[in-house]
């Protein structure tokens, strides 16, 4: 992907940042509060592994049914998609702890969900968080030519089903990442030297993808064929519908966020330069949603409030329940957009709807 430099506009004479991170802040310190994780993101980490890891040891241990198995390994891709939104997310954004060695322990935890640290965080901490739902520029609105998740993207005939088809493709998000994405990102990302923080040594990179896909490899597939007295094909069955539950999941989430009639598109200008600045432009292409379901914010990691996400990666998902408010109030009072949808049921049907919209052609509509 060759794509020209992209800079935000640096004119923010009402200054909408520096009041709301001054308030953000004052909470934090009035509270006595650290802005990473507490106890209760600790309690929801052994919480996320024991659903992801303890259907995997039943299945080697005991004697089950075929049924059981299934669902065990269903459980299982639920476990898969809550470690990577809890744990592995507030991790690889330095979130989960004050102390960077425990981040960069649970940011590792992606080892076993299939993906690559150093991959991860240049196409989401870069790309995504710096150049949020930018065309050509931010890979998560970039679907290949199956799916048209922008306005901006070619369009094919067959995208006027997209609507009916996506839900099929969503699940295969994370089995991606384990035999193709993973490889392709390494060598698109190192040739354009990217990288979250100092960029790494490019054969230790290759080697660490190469060693830890073994590593995973041994551990999902290998040893349940060794000690499992069940045919090849039912487990890897069980290894794509692991996988196939944790990528829809995963991937409903991101959609409901970006993907949705209230998220905007933009596009620079011909100098380069977006609209607005960055925060600013944060709050136009991302979208809340359900919030005020407990147990929505609580399984989804806080991915939910992706607009308290996206102005403050760096706190954890924790706290965003109580910061929303200050950022939903400062947002009004500047007169700028807080997109959110009051229900989950809602942000859905928006989603495809959307797709629906964007599948039609665009000589009829633009």
């Amino acid at each position: 992907m060759n794509t020209p430099q992209i800079k935000f506009s640096r004119k923010d004479p009402a200054q909408f940042f520096k009041t709301l991170n001054q308030r953000v802040n004052s909470y934090f310190n009035e509270n006595n509060i650290k802005k990473t994780g507490n106890w209760a993101l600790h309690f929801k980490t052994v919480v996320m592994f024991s659903l992801f890891l303890a259907p995997y040891f039943l299945i080697l241990t005991l004697n089950l049914a075929g049924s059981a198995n299934l669902l065990l390994t269903i459980v299982m891709g639920v476990g898969m998609a809550g470690v990577g939104m809890n744990v592995m997310h507030d991790g690889n954004h330095g979130a989960y702890s004050n102390k960077k060695w425990v981040n960069k322990l649970m940011g590792s935890s992606i080892y076993i969900l299939a993906g690559n640290v150093y991959n991860w965080q240049v196409q989401h901490n870069v790309l995504h968080h710096t150049y949020t739902n930018i065309p050509e520029h931010d890979e998560d609105l970039d679907a290949g030519r199956i799916l048209r998740f922008s306005k901006h993207a070619d369009w094919k005939k067959y995208h006027k089903f997209q609507h009916i088809y996506s839900i099929l493709l969503y699940g295969l998000l994370t089995f991606n990442w384990a035999i193709t994405t993973d490889f392709q990102q390494m060598y698109r990302y190192t040739k354009r030297k990217l990288s979250y923080g100092k960029f790494p040594n490019i054969v230790w990179n290759w080697s660490t993808l190469f060693v830890t896909k073994m590593i995973y490899v041994a551990i999902w597939i290998v040893i349940p064929m060794v000690f499992l007295d069940i045919a090849w094909y039912q487990i890897l069955l069980g290894f794509f519908i692991m996988h196939y539950v944790a990528g829809l999941i995963l991937s409903m989430v991101f959609q409901l966020a970006h993907v949705v009639d209230h998220a905007d598109t933009p596009l620079p200008n011909k100098e380069g330069t977006m609209k607005n600045t960055w925060a600013i432009h944060q709050l136009f292409t991302t979208v809340n949603f359900g919030t005020k379901n407990r147990l929505v914010n609580w399984f989804t990691g806080g991915l939910n409030h992706q607009v308290e996400h996206h102005i403050f990666p760096n706190i954890s998902h924790i706290h965003y329940t109580n910061i929303a408010k200050i950022v939903k109030e400062t947002a009004q009072e500047f007169n700028l957009p807080y997109n959110e949808y009051k229900t989950t049921r809602k942000a859905i049907i928006s989603h495809f709807k959307h797709l629906r919209q964007l599948g039609k052609e665009p000589s009829l509509q633009y």
